[in-house]
Parts: C-alpha cells; structure tokens; sequence
C-alpha cells in the first residue's frame, strides 16, 4: 500500500487478497463454505440492488433504508468476491487483465459499431 500526504491509501487487487485472507485467518476464523459465500454474495449483489432503485429507480426509501451507504454495499460485495477468489484459488488481477485482453481483442469493434451507444 502506497501513500502520499492528504491522500488515503491505496490497495491493489492483490494486495486487496491478502488483506482479506489475513482477516479471515486472525479474526474471521475460516472461510464459509463456497457454496455459503456464493449465497451470501448473492445477498450482497441484491443489498446493490434494492439501494440502486431507490437512489435512481423510482421506488422510495423505507424506514429500514437509511443509513445505507451505496459504497459500503459495493465493499461488501467486492470483500465476498475476493472471498470467493482466495478459497478457489483464483488470482484476481490475472484474472482481470486476461478478462481485460479478452474483451479488447472480441469487442474492439463491437460498442463502437453499436448504433445504440452512439
């Protein structure tokens, strides 16, 4: 982690990992299952959701809404996702600079043809 004076901190992908498997293994005693975390994301994704339609949807916040915070909702899905990631071995920054190679080369075309996006 880098840092500057009058900045925050700065955590990569990687580092973001090892943060977060050190958290699970001195406070959070073990990883859920796979399967426990897949639903628990899902949880999260949909915690997204509900607070996205009520700041740009048209549905109104209800009583229980406040104090949701749409940055705290994304860090909860962010933090399960590397959950997932750290258990099943997956490296999240090859993995995204492979995703991000492989949607150059299919799409480099494609949304600049999109009629749509124009």
């Amino acid at each position: 982690m880098s840092e500057t004076p009058g900045s925050r901190k700065e955590i990569s992908i990687r580092q973001a990992q090892q943060l977060v498997d050190q958290w699970i293994a001195t406070k959070g005693v073990r990883y859920f299952s796979e399967l426990t975390n897949l639903a628990i994301l899902t949880e999260e994704v949909g915690e997204v959701a509900r607070l996205m339609a009520r700041i740009y949807g048209e549905q109104s916040f209800k009583e229980s809404d406040k104090g949701s915070e749409l940055s705290d909702e994304l860090a909860d899905v962010l933090w399960v996702l590397i959950c997932l990631a750290n258990q099943t071995g997956v490296d999240l920054t090859e993995a995204l600079e492979r995703n991000l190679e492989k949607k150059s080369l299919r799409d480099r075309d494609r949304h600049l043809q999109n009629k749509k996006l124009q």
